[in-house]
């Protein structure tokens, strides 16, 4: 069997001591095609959720037991809901995103939707260079003025 590493270089050389493989070519290839980068669904939900929580007129992400579940999961050091409402395929070169989002009363949803769109694709193809595909979103709900979050009473004296 060969080696398949060689040293390169002496000592009046920048890159003295620096290996390489046989056989392949990096030298005057684009740096963007000298290897692959693979970005996980969770980095393409997480971009997803913040860019859509950026817009005006969205109250929150995720549907009724999800907001449940993710209001217990908040409580748990270390474990962000950012990505609560956000489901995600992605592929090699293309994402498709689905949404579920709480709006408040009184914006225009067909507005507040458009704009959240719009943001999510300009944020997931700017950071990632994936194309979106689509950005499916829907309206779990309607955040009324007058309702309240449900939170906990922690240090309250009764």
């Amino acid at each position: 069997m060969t080696d398949n590493t060689t040293n390169i270089g002496s000592a009046d050389r920048p890159d003295a001591g620096v290996s390489t493989l046989k056989g392949r070519t990096g030298a005057g290839a684009p740096a963007e095609t000298r290897g692959k980068t693979s970005i996980a669904d969770g980095v393409v939900a997480k971009i997803a959720g913040m860019a859509a929580r950026e817009v005006p007129g969205i109250h929150n992400l995720g549907g009724g037991m999800a907001r449940a579940f993710g209001a217990m999961r908040e409580r748990v050091p270390g474990s962000g809901g950012v990505t609560r409402g956000v489901k995600v395929e992605v592929g090699e070169r293309q994402t498709a995103i689905d949404l579920n989002v709480v709006v408040e009363y009184g914006v225009s949803i067909v507005d507040v939707t458009g704009d959240v769109r719009s943001n999510v694709v300009g944020a997931v193809e700017r950071m990632t260079g994936l194309e979106v595909v689509e950005v499916n979103i829907a309206v779990d709900d309607v955040h009324l003025p007058d309702e309240e979050e449900s939170e906990p009473e922690e240090g309250r004296v009764r």
